[in-house]
């Protein structure tokens, strides 16, 4: 009788114990979904401003603004866009920036002075160098002018492509912002949804694989 009390005793304490471990595993983070301070790229809009340009005009932005046609002589101005997304020109007129290609800032700027000030006016804008950085276990990390829309894939192109040592599947993309992405480059030559745009400022981390990867 005592030895099956025991016995009974025993098979409730692995049970427990059986039933604790189940519980903390389904309670811990995967690797590819938490503490890792990625966002997950799920397809070619992850970690993306939809309506976001990729050569629009972006808060902290510098533009240079030249005027001419006008009987006024201005300096050629350089101004940094605010985090309001705005700019402010001569005879404090302020100007909407963030969000606009070069030729539509343009236009805004001119029909902010024509006719309320001026008859005719020529604007001309031009934004600073743009640049993104791709690093790491790439052929010739550097940074890069950014010249127009480009992906991930670009980009490391663009660098040499991937050494014999890359990790190909936990390639890292930081926003300006901050913001981090993990992007599966494997799947994105597969899959173009899984290649995620590069924007200025970007930069692009293709860590090493360790040996059993």
């Amino acid at each position: 009788m005592m030895t099956t009390m025991v016995q009974l005793v025993r098979g409730g304490w692995w049970c427990a114990l059986a039933a604790l471990l189940a519980a903390l595993s389904c309670g811990c983070e995967s690797p590819s979904q938490g503490g890792s301070g990625y966002v997950p790229a799920e397809g070619a809009g992850a970690g993306v401003t939809p309506s976001l340009s990729a050569d629009a005009v972006r808060i902290g932005d510098k533009v240079e603004i030249t005027f001419s046609d006008i009987p006024e002589v201005y300096p050629i101005m350089v101004q940094r866009v605010r985090e309001d997304g705005s700019i402010t020109l001569p005879l404090g007129v302020r100007v909407e920036a963030a969000n606009k290609k070069a030729t539509e800032l343009q236009d805004a700027i001119v029909n902010a002075y024509v006719p309320k000030y001026f008859k005719r006016l020529s604007v001309a804008v031009r934004l600073e160098e743009r640049v993104f950085y791709v690093g790491g276990q790439v052929r010739a990390p550097n940074r890069y002018v950014f010249l127009g829309e480009m992906t991930v894939l670009g980009a490391i192109k663009v660098a040499g492509d991937f050494t014999e040592f890359a990790k190909r599947t936990a390639v890292k993309v930081t926003r300006a912002d901050g913001t981090e992405i993990k992007v599966d480059c494997k799947k994105a030559l597969k899959n173009s949804k899984y290649d995620l745009p590069v924007f200025p400022g970007d930069k692009i981390d293709v860590p090493r694989r360790v040996l059993w990867d």
